[in-house]
């Protein structure tokens, strides 16, 4: 059984000039884009996640701007599936669980953005969706956040949540391991 690819929410919102700037965005996104040249070349299933937010008073993915876009390192192919989403769970009122469970696909790589949002909570769906899961903690990327009067950076903010997602949700890999 082949592995299906999941690209979550690398979208221009996330990089310099966006609205959402992310720490390590422009690796994370040279990595899945690595991921997705290889599933293109075993032709494995592929599927990329797109976030357009319908909250009210949202600062960022609003549709309609150009920051819903995808990164140029992921861009879909004609005829690749696009799931597009509006919350931080990549399975939540979409079809992306029926599309995967259609293809008798019961392993997953997982990529994109953000660590301790969207990736953390997509992975943990997955896995109770029984789902075996690889995530790329390299092709993954976050911002820093506050707790209380506490600054936590970026790369401690994403080492945490790959941390609490290795072992029991995922294997957490690096993008040269799973595309070998």
């Amino acid at each position: 059984m082949n592995p299906a690819l999941i690209l979550i929410d690398i979208q221009q919102d996330y990089f310099p000039g966006g609205r959402m700037t992310l720490e390590g965005a422009a690796a994370a996104a040279e990595n899945a884009g690595r991921l997705l040249e290889r599933f293109r070349e075993r032709g494995w299933p592929l599927f990329h996640v797109q976030h357009l937010s319908t909250r009210p008073n949202a600062t960022f993915f609003i549709p309609g701007t150009e920051g819903i876009e995808f990164h140029s390192a992921v861009v879909p192919r004609a005829g690749e599936v696009v799931i597009q989403k509006n919350f931080p769970n990549a399975f939540r009122a979409t079809k992306l669980d029926t599309e995967l469970r259609s293809r008798g696909i019961t392993e997953l790589v997982i990529a994109g953005m953000m660590t301790h949002m969207c990736i953390d909570t997509s992975v943990r769906a997955a896995f109770d969706l029984g789902f075996k899961i690889d995530l790329a903690h390299d092709a993954c990327a976050t911002r820093n956040l506050r707790f209380r009067e506490t600054e936590l950076p970026a790369a401690q903010v994403h080492g945490s949540f790959i941390a609490a997602l290795n072992g029991t949700f995922a294997t957490a890999r690096s993008t040269a391991q799973i595309a070998t």
